[in-house]
């Protein structure tokens, strides 16, 4: 590999988090917070790293597929490390472990939070705290390529080492034109929600944070009992929308948009993704009826909300449902498994892989009976090859052993079995809040300091999405 490749690339994602730190300082100075020099710092000191690689080293765009892995997992890496120097410098409950904590959750969009009073951060932090959201939703590298057209070939390596297999397998465009539609999704939706947020009676501060965290479905919130906060059900019902929206692949989104209903009513991945949404609300409202809420419109208002917000990722909470009955609990840990599509700004194990392992589970009990049966895996009228199939199987199976490793490794530090195991799954799906005493209004501030890394690595590998770190890892045994 050749570093100076590797590096100049790096200097892009620094200059990236440089904008975003330098508009977090702007807003700490506009509303008079205490965060303008930990921001302001962090600025110059990303802008004068990001610079100095686009000054003094070559261009490359010829780039190897080694070298544009290692530059996808080096960017989250790097992100992450750069989004938590305004925490340290802050202070406050930040300390190190913290820090790394809350700027790991944000740019691998899980939600989850040490911060036990949101409310009392100033403005300008709260806003880079919800900006690291919407630069990781979409993926870093994804902008990086999007807005540097320079980059010639370089982009189509990037772009499929960031971009999901399943995801590229279900929308096929040239790589520049995705990333552009991509973009151009990303930011609609964005500017979208705000308008309406701020319509339906948020100030534009929490209107805009708010849609970042929807749209990169990240959950943080800027208030302690999230959207609950605002006791709105008009606001309830934008954000379930746009969360709903954010967990279907974009690429659809935007063939709805130029083709019409007919491409995504015709696929079988949004009807599944759909379908189950509905089902989960259903029961979870039958249960709640009655035993928590007297009222159906209740029940079915909190089962909404809660099963669009964990079965997108986003972690949204409108009730604590850590209180609820152990049915709805179980219903909402289905989802906190599966989430929504690829090709999405959703973590976990998704859809598409869902409905591929009951196609080859079916498959396989077809060829028990007819054992010369010739049979295929089909998604919609795409015949899915046995590669893809076996890969997305080998992916929830070892999806699930890190589910229970790490679960096992928390639990060794007196952590009780629900909210380790709840708490694990919640990162590594990137949904944020689990169960116990990680709740959808709690956070994971008592946590062991331990714990808190072992968390944050899971965030990291279900971002990016195990695979990725495996092939990172063991990249020198490529051939």
């Amino acid at each position: 590999m050749r570093p100076q490749a590797i590096v100049r690339y790096l200097g892009l994602v620094l200059l990236f988090n440089a904008f975003f730190l330098a508009v977090s300082s702007i807003i700490s100075i506009a509303n008079g917070g205490s965060a303008f020099y930990p921001l302001f710092f962090s600025a110059v000191v990303c802008a004068i790293l990001g610079l100095f690689p686009l000054l003094f080293v070559p261009s490359i765009i010829d780039i190897t597929n080694r070298e544009g892995l290692f530059i996808v997992v080096c960017s989250w890496l790097l992100s992450c490390f750069v989004g938590m120097l305004p925490y340290i410098l802050w202070g406050g409950e930040f300390t190190l472990t913290n820090a790394w904590f809350e700027s790991v959750s944000g740019f691998t969009t899980t939600g989850s939070s040490i911060i036990t009073n949101v409310e009392a951060l100033p403005h300008g932090l709260l806003f880079w705290r919800a900006a690291t959201h919407w630069m990781g939703g979409v993926g870093i590298i994804i902008f990086v390529l999007a807005v540097i057209p320079s980059m010639g070939p370089a982009s189509l390596v990037l772009y499929r080492s960031e971009v999901s297999p399943l995801a590229q397998e279900s929308f096929q465009y040239r790589t520049k034109k995705t990333l552009m539609i991509l973009l151009y999704v990303y930011i609609g939706l964005t500017v979208l929600e705000t308008a309406m947020l701020k319509m339906e009676g948020m100030d534009m501060f929490d209107a805009v944070t708010h849609s970042f965290a929807t749209i990169a479905t990240g959950g943080f919130s800027t208030k302690n009992n999230s959207i609950a906060y605002f006791s709105s059900v008009p606001i309830e019902m934008t954000i379930i929308f746009f969360m709903v929206l954010a967990g279907v692949h974009f690429g659809m989104l935007y063939q709805f948009l130029i083709e019409g209903p007919k491409p995504l009513l015709d696929s079988p991945v949004f009807r599944y993704y759909i379908s189950a949404l509905i089902v989960g609300i259903c029961l979870v409202a039958v249960k709640l009826h009655g035993t928590v809420y007297a009222g159906w419109g209740e029940s079915l208002r909190y089962a909404a909300f809660q099963v669009a917000s964990i079965g997108t990722s986003t972690g949204f909470a409108n009730a604590d449902s850590s209180v609820w009955p152990s049915f709805a609990q179980l219903v909402i840990f289905f989802f906190t498994l599966q989430c929504a599509c690829a090709g999405s700004t959703s973590g976990g194990i998704k859809v598409d892989r869902i409905i591929l392992f009951w196609k080859a589970v079916m498959r396989r009990l077809m060829k028990l009976r007819h054992p010369k049966a010739v049979a295929v895996v089909k998604v919609g009228n795409t015949v899915m090859d046995d590669e893809v199939v076996e890969t997305a199987v080998t992916f929830i199976l070892m999806y699930l052993a890190i589910l229970f490793f790490s679960s096992l490794a928390i639990t060794f530090f007196g952590v009780d079995n629900m909210t380790a195991f709840s708490g694990v799954a919640a990162t590594m799906g990137g949904v944020g809040p689990g169960f116990g005493t990680v709740g959808s209004l709690g956070n994971y501030n008592h946590l062991p300091a331990i714990v808190k890394w072992i968390l944050t690595a899971d965030m990291l590998v279900g971002r990016l999405e195990i695979f990725g770190l495996i092939l990172f890892f063991t990249i020198r045994r490529w051939n």
